[in-house]
């Protein structure tokens, strides 16, 4: 089947998909660069959606030659067939709730933005700019687009503090930096505390500020942390979960993460461990 060809649209069997039943399992979508090194991207997402319980799904929209030390090559898929595999994921199967991660460039946010539009489900916008490794994985161009066409369809927005540094156009409080990105059109705000002197996550609903203690780890294996964090809050989203504790509950699964970080893979920054790997094997 040629890249873009139609895909003719399944009508959802209710049986099936277990609408109105209490055995429906959860189901939630990353719109994501795949990571070759399995750390962070597509499959950092997909394990923190499996940990808290939810069936997970991906739109690749890059392609990253990356390991614990870097990011060699990045390879965009074709938007045309992005919108392939989106059509796929929500005629067929569904969606409870999506988050985006990294998408690289203006055209893929545009393709995404037009498609989620119409969509109407619950979504984490996890403004990927640059790699743990310091590799840029947002273009330049491309930023504006991010805050003009996902922040308004977003129901959440978890830059970590030198992102939300770069979105704010300053330095300041995570609580200074929540509102102006608030203002940029973003419903709520998380400023993720895994960065800067103080181990907190800072929520702004629009209306009152949250401050989440993180247990911080000193240890060697960091990569794939935002991802698993906003994948997590994405995940308790799809569970018809309150923001606030949605949040609780990433902030936690992912600093988890981090303290049973595998050192032990790989020369540079090691992968988080979502899955406490270590204690099933």
């Amino acid at each position: 089947m040629p890249y873009g060809a139609e895909i003719t649209p399944v009508e959802p069997d209710p049986v099936r998909t277990g609408e109105g039943s209490p055995f429906l399992i959860p189901r939630c979508l990353t719109i994501a660069g795949s990571d070759s090194g399995g750390g962070a991207g597509i499959q950092a997402d997909l394990k923190a959606f499996a940990a808290a319980g939810c069936y997970g799904m991906t739109a690749i929209v890059a392609l990253t030659a990356q390991n614990t030390v870097g990011v060699a090559a990045v390879h965009e898929v074709l938007p045309e067939f992005v919108r392939a595999q989106l059509e796929a994921v929500f005629g067929d199967i569904g969606v409870d709730a999506a988050k985006t991660g990294m998408l690289f460039s203006r055209e893929l946010i545009e393709t995404v933005a037009d498609d989620l539009d119409a969509r109407g489900v619950p979504l984490v916008v996890d403004p990927v700019m640059v790699a743990s490794s310091g590799a840029k994985l947002l273009q330049d161009d491309a930023v504006e687009t991010l805050v003009s066409r996902l922040f308004p369809l977003a129901t959440v927005v978890t830059p970590n503090l030198q992102e939300a540094e770069a979105l704010a156009g300053f330095s300041g409080s995570r609580r200074e930096l929540a509102e102006r990105i608030h203002e940029l059109g973003a419903q709520a705000v998380v400023v993720t505390g895994g960065h800067g002197d103080d181990a907190v996550d800072h929520l702004f609903d629009g209306e009152r500020h949250f401050e989440i203690r993180v247990e911080r780890h000193d240890v060697a294996a960091t990569h794939g942390a935002g991802c698993t964090h906003s994948a997590t809050l994405a995940a308790y989203l799809a569970k018809a979960w309150p923001l606030e504790d949605a949040a609780r509950a990433a902030a936690a699964a992912a600093s988890s993460a981090v303290g049973r970080g595998l050192v032990e893979l790989g020369t540079g920054d090691g992968p988080v461990d979502v899955l406490d790997l270590k204690g099933v094997a």
